[in-house]
């Protein structure tokens, strides 16, 4: 896709968020080698398979992997998507697709589809109650309720949910229900540079509700929702754990125990585990301070100021000029359009 260039004016804090010491580091559990999976970007397990999508694409594709990743059979609809981006499955073995992705800011719809167990889409419009969005990350919370969270450039994602019960074709108007705030940290990878660990790439649930997910292209941050209330969840301090090296990473789910699982795009890229992982957000996590709806992006156990905030290191914040394409650029995307 063509670049789209900017001169943005960032205030993004110069300290990073400390990790968590409770969580194991991430190991490889296999290799994705299918060159038909070169765009990874959602990704969730039912503990015996993984389902995986890739970025974008011009039909339905759901690929049913082993555990050892190679490809077992490939669920498809005739159903044309405008850029698919997240990938979620609830309890009743539906697999719902994230339809959401806007890198121009230009779609007056995004959707939803909906897979049956049978292989039977169902399209379900939304729209935006503030304009467009590019969103990468969906969370389904334990009532079967879709939560969309944005990419946004300066690390404040909007959270949307629908303002009702999903129609078909639609739309279904969505509401903004609350902001999550990530701070910049310092692990290393992503496309994008430092950038790029404020921008939500995706999201997960644990089967029970008890623990979301958000991840950036460099970290995962686990929310404990000890009730399943995903807006609550977002108030609280999570546990950030790092994932460094992925070259762009936007896969993430849960497997039944509680392991997080995370992927990047391109053929060749290990998928790899966190074991223990639910189990520390739930006990680690705490509510955050305040009550705005706005949740941080800090890991359990660091200092804050009144606001709920990070404290920042000495060297406090930097504004900085960015001249960037808005990650819909070539070199990251290569979609095909309607």
């Amino acid at each position: 896709m063509r670049w789209v260039v900017a001169l943005v004016f960032l205030a993004v804090f110069s300290g990073s968020v400390p990790a968590s010491a409770a969580p194991a580091a991430p190991e490889p559990l296999c290799t994705v080698k299918d060159p038909r999976i070169d765009e990874l970007s959602g990704l969730v397990s039912d503990g015996a398979k993984l389902y995986a999508i890739n970025d974008g694409g011009s039909k339905v594709q759901v690929f049913v992997l082993g555990r050892d990743c190679k490809v077992q059979k490939v669920l498809t609809d005739k159903t044309d998507p405008f850029d698919v981006e997240d990938l979620a499955r609830t309890p009743d073995g539906r697999l719902w697709l994230s339809d959401t992705g806007d890198n121009k800011m230009g779609r007056l719809t995004v959707a939803l589809l909906e897979m049956s167990p049978e292989g039977k889409v169902t399209l379900h419009r939304l729209t935006y109650p503030d304009g467009q969005h590019d969103t990468e990350a969906l969370i389904m919370d334990k009532a079967g309720t879709p939560y969309l969270i944005t990419k946004d450039i300066l690390g404040e994602a909007g959270v949307y949910r629908p303002s009702g019960p999903l129609a078909s074709p639609g739309p279904t108007n969505l509401e903004k229900v609350g902001t999550v705030k990530i701070a910049t940290t310092d692990t290393q990878g992503g496309p994008v540079g430092s950038i790029g660990s404020v921008l939500v790439t995706g999201g997960a649930s644990t089967a029970d509700g008890s623990v979301i997910a958000l991840r950036t292209y460099t970290d995962a941050y686990l929310y404990a929702a000890p009730d399943g209330d995903v807006p609550a969840a977002l108030q609280r301090t999570p546990v950030r754990i790092p994932l460094p090296g992925e070259k762009q990473g936007e896969a993430i789910a849960f497997d039944p125990d509680g392991t997080l699982l995370s992927g990047s795009e391109g053929v060749g890229q290990p998928l790899r585990a966190v074991r223990g992982a639910a189990a520390s957000a739930a006990q680690s996590g705490a509510p955050a301070k305040g009550t705005t709806s706005t949740a941080t992006g800090a890991s359990a156990g660091s200092a804050e100021d009144g606001s709920g905030l990070p404290i920042l290191p000495a060297a406090g914040i930097t504004v900085a000029v960015v001249g960037l394409g808005w990650f819909g650029f070539s070199r990251l995307r290569r979609r095909t359009r309607r």
